[in-house]
């Protein structure tokens, strides 16, 4: 009787705090269910108040917008449910045509995704595989008047409207509308300014939303004019059969402060909850990327937003970052989720302007065991991680991987400027694949800017592999200084393991470079301060050279290092013997020799015992807590 008693006061006291929304009502959407919160509040209710989601597809008619009147709730699943928060809606009304292309009215929104059955459609795409190429240099016409080859881009594209150009510049991208074609000079004028610091020759493109360009199974389009869609099935699928969705909302959830006037969302979480379906967008005269995806949206926003949390939830499916805490977010954690199947990045922290004022500054947030994937599907450039003017935040315990630019980028000042990205740390995360030789100039773990207090400790990096020039493993770009760079493992990149462009006083200490492909180490600037602290390194590789770049000069100091070739050749220090190289005090105490790993050839860089570099004062680096602590996801 005890137990019975205690059974029926649960659901009493938990229905006093809580909100449940249900398909069945009869709260049946989420705007009804803040709506109820703020009534409770205002009829005296004080404390935190739970809203729970059984199971279900909550179609958003609208964005979810959250202001400090929905301070401390948590949005969660209800035990065992799998709730969907969607901002798509359901296309019907499918009929096959004499081919094999199905045809259905597009409604009155203008959507540039398509997912069949939770799986990513291609927009259609001209070439299906590969790229079409400028002819000769980047345009630098004002506006952009591409070269092109052959009968690559055709006149009736223009005509048609909404047919786009997709170009790939070294670490940037650009998207624009054709305005016009001249078929005998091989030019098609399109709609904006090339940006001048991107940049390459013959540089590759692609066409997409073309009509003509419905060609192969799985791609889609939309005709704007007719209001028509139009999808091409892959083996097996049947379009009665299969659920349709395309998104209507570009943003499915904002947290609205205004930290301008010191009014913030505070205390709101969400957890166990899965969002999809939020689109892309850009102006009818597309955009040009200056780096990193800048013009993605992201499906959840936070502005003014302090102490908030996602945890164990789902972001995919979706065309811009998954998440974004921009001015006056401070103290936000994103835990334990899984972001995938993105236009754009994962985790995007601070704006690119620096705030005077301490209430609009973003800082000491938290981006910890998530599984961050399956990145950059519309922004090529766009990045797993990515902080910009935000400091003493904690990237640590992710998996990121398989995405086309780099996966943590940290700072958004470029030389020896203000910056307001400091003590930043960036530890045990699990970072591969990326890059896929899309684009250029890249790191696994990217910086910028004078850094005091950031620490990049403890990562695994591989398989970076870039198109061009920049597959570099860690890569401290313009007036990078004063970090700390420790006990990292990176192997197999392409252009060098680590990469500093310039900056200085960088302390790169007890870290393993092994099996880089081109070079090993790389430097570019000389300046008249010491660049960085090259000690207690092993530098381990069989194909390439050690040192890429500049090392004419003495403004780095090295030492205590061991150096291995697999091959067995003399290994040349910027053309000298390592007794050469040592003159004038440079790598004093540094060696050639065997470091004894484990079994290199398999990536286990644990030191034997009898290990020289033991000797030297080298200590083991411990990988076995390195990505996420926790599953991720819903």
């Amino acid at each position: 009787m005890r137990l019975k008693a205690c059974f029926l006061l649960v659901p009493f006291a938990v229905a006093a705090q809580t909100i449940v929304v249900s398909p069945e009502g009869p709260i049946r959407t989420l705007t009804q269910a803040r709506d109820a919160a703020r009534s409770r509040r205002i009829a005296g209710q004080s404390g935190s108040i739970t809203i729970q989601l059984r199971d279900g597809v909550y179609f958003l008619p609208e964005t979810l917008v959250l202001t400090p009147d929905d301070s401390n709730t948590v949005w969660e699943a209800a035990p065992g449910a799998r709730p969907v928060i969607s901002g798509g809606r359901v296309l019907s009304g499918w009929k096959k045509g004499s081919g094999p292309v199905w045809t259905a009215p597009a409604g009155d929104s203008y959507f540039r995704q398509l997912f069949i059955s939770g799986r990513r459609a291609q927009r259609a795409r001209t070439p299906n595989f590969g790229y079409f190429r400028i002819d000769g240099a980047s345009p630098t016409d004002k506006p952009i008047r591409l070269r092109y080859r052959g009968a690559d881009i055709r006149k009736g594209w223009a005509e048609s409207g909404d047919v786009e150009v997709i170009g790939l510049l070294a670490w940037a991208d650009f998207r624009m509308p054709i305005v016009s074609v001249d078929e005998a000079a091989r030019v098609a004028t399109l709609t904006l300014d090339p940006r001048p610091s991107n940049k390459e020759s013959d540089a590759r493109y692609f066409i997409e939303n073309a009509p003509d360009g419905l060609d192969a199974p799985g791609e889609w389009y939309l005709n704007r004019n007719a209001n028509t869609v139009s999808y091409r099935p892959v083996a097996g699928e049947n379009l009665e059969a299969e659920q349709v969705i395309a998104p209507a909302l570009v943003q499915l959830v904002r947290l609205e402060g205004k930290p301008e006037k010191g009014l913030f969302v505070r205390n709101v979480t969400f957890r166990g909850l899965k969002f999809a379906h939020a689109d892309w967008t850009m102006s009818d005269k597309g955009y040009a990327d200056t780096q990193a995806a800048l013009p993605a949206p992201a499906a959840i926003e936070g502005i003014g937003a302090i102490d908030c949390t996602i945890e164990k939830c789902t972001v995919a499916h979706s065309g811009g970052y998954a998440i974004f805490f921009g001015r006056g977010s401070k103290r936000n954690h994103v835990l334990a989720c899984e972001l995938f199947d993105l236009g754009g990045g994962g985790v995007k922290l601070g704006e690119a302007r620096q705030f005077p004022d301490d209430n609009e500054q973003n800082y000491e947030n938290v981006v910890a065991d998530n599984h961050i994937h399956d990145l950059g599907l519309v922004y090529s450039p766009a990045v797993g991680v990515w902080v910009l003017q935000s400091g003493r935040s904690q990237i640590v315990h992710n998996h990121i991987h398989d995405l086309f630019y780099t996966a943590i980028s940290v700072g958004w000042t470029w030389g020896y400027g203000p910056n307001q990205s400091k003590g930043n740390i960036i530890e045990y995360n699990h970072i591969h694949d990326i890059g896929k030789e899309m684009l250029s100039d890249m790191g696994g773990i990217y910086t910028l800017g004078v850094q005091p207090g950031t620490r990049i400790r403890n990562n695994l990096i591989h398989g970076i592999a870039s198109f061009t020039y920049g597959g570099w493993g860690i890569y401290p770009d313009e007036g990078s200084s004063e970090m700390l760079i420790e006990n990292n493992i990176v192997y197999n990149c392409k252009s060098a393991g680590f990469h500093q462009h310039y900056g200085r006083e960088n302390i790169v200490r007890n870290n393993i470079w092994a099996f880089n492909r081109e070079n090993q180490l790389m430097r570019t600037r000389m300046e008249q301060h010491v660049s960085f602290i090259f000690e207690r390194n092993i530098v381990y590789f069989g194909q390439g050279r050690l040192l890429g770049s500049n090392w004419s000069d003495d403004k780095v100091t090295m030492k205590s290092n061991i150096y291995f070739d697999t091959r067995g050749n003399e290994i040349r220090f910027a053309g000298k013997s390592l007794d050469e190289w040592k003159t004038g005090e440079r790598d004093a105490g540094s060696v050639i020799a065997d470091p004894l790993f484990m079994n290199a050839s398999n990536f286990d860089f644990r030191l034997r015992p009898d290990s020289p570099a033991l000797r030297m004062g080298f200590q083991q680096i411990d990988m076995t807590r390195v990505g996420p602590r926790v599953p991720a996801g819903q």
